[in-house]
């Protein structure tokens, strides 16, 4: 029987890229994302994967996505994303609050969700996406660090409650990506501030870039957990080191 990987937040970027790559890699791909019309896009150019509305901050929508599964092997907690750059004393608490209940609260109830098929398959994997910024703070992060420390560390306790059952937990932090919207989304539309952010870096990250790690870690011989990888541009040393080239 063929395996089948769940990824969340696949309408576009590491998302969407993940759903493409395990699907090139045999898997059949249930895609789950909000924007359902680009999933059904996405399905009419992949026949292997399969379009599923979905909000992770909804219980609803986590349980009616699993209710329709007959088995998961992959899971890719790839859901997330960044609100503002404020300072902590200035931060939005509506920020806080999605950003906590997008990146934490809804890996937990995906993860939840499908511990037991992914137990049942025999050789689960589970993939959380946290970023280096759940592995140094930085200036106006304080909310987007804050949430993605927590998903680090949900990581690395799931890996001490479940040694033993067939689930490898697997955390990639990639740095800088350039992927579509994500740095538009945190700059709340600023299509100017967010090109800023990549201005003069020569080859940041690619969504494709990530989704080669995930395929790579989640198609490891079933001994072998890859817990934890960082992977970042070659132009970008730390979270404050960046190469820039001017025009």
């Amino acid at each position: 029987m063929r395996r089948t990987a769940v990824v969340t937040g696949a309408s576009s970027g590491i998302g969407e890229a993940a759903a493409r790559r395990l699907a090139a890699e045999g898997y059949d791909v249930v895609a789950g994302a909000r924007r359902r019309d680009r999933l059904e896009k996405l399905a009419a150019e992949v026949p292997s994967i399969r379009p599923v509305a979905l909000d992770v901050t909804s219980q609803e929508s986590v349980d009616e996505l699993v209710a329709g599964l007959e088995r998961c092997d992959v899971l890719v907690n790839n859901a997330g994303g960044a609100l503002g750059m404020e300072p902590v004393a200035e931060a939005r608490l509506d920020d806080w609050q999605r950003m906590y209940d997008v990146n934490v609260l809804g890996t937990l109830r995906m993860t939840q969700a499908l511990i037991p098929k992914l137990i049942e398959s025999g050789d689960g994997v589970l993939v959380l996406l946290t970023s280096t910024a759940g592995h140094v703070a930085y200036e106006g992060g304080g909310g987007y660090v804050a949430a993605k420390h927590a998903q680090r560390t949900m990581a690395e306790t799931l890996r001490l409650e479940l040694v033993g059952r067939p689930v490898r937990i697997v955390e990639i932090a990639p740095g800088m990506v350039k992927t579509e919207g994500f740095a538009v989304t945190r700059f709340r539309g600023d299509e100017a501030a967010a090109a800023r952010v990549y201005e003069g870096v020569p080859d940041p990250l690619t969504s494709d870039d990530i989704a080669d790690a995930i395929a790579w870690c989640v198609t490891r011989p079933a001994h072998v957990n890859i817990d934890r990888l960082v992977i970042r541009p070659r132009a970008q040393a730390a979270q404050h080191k960046v190469h820039r080239v001017s025009g």
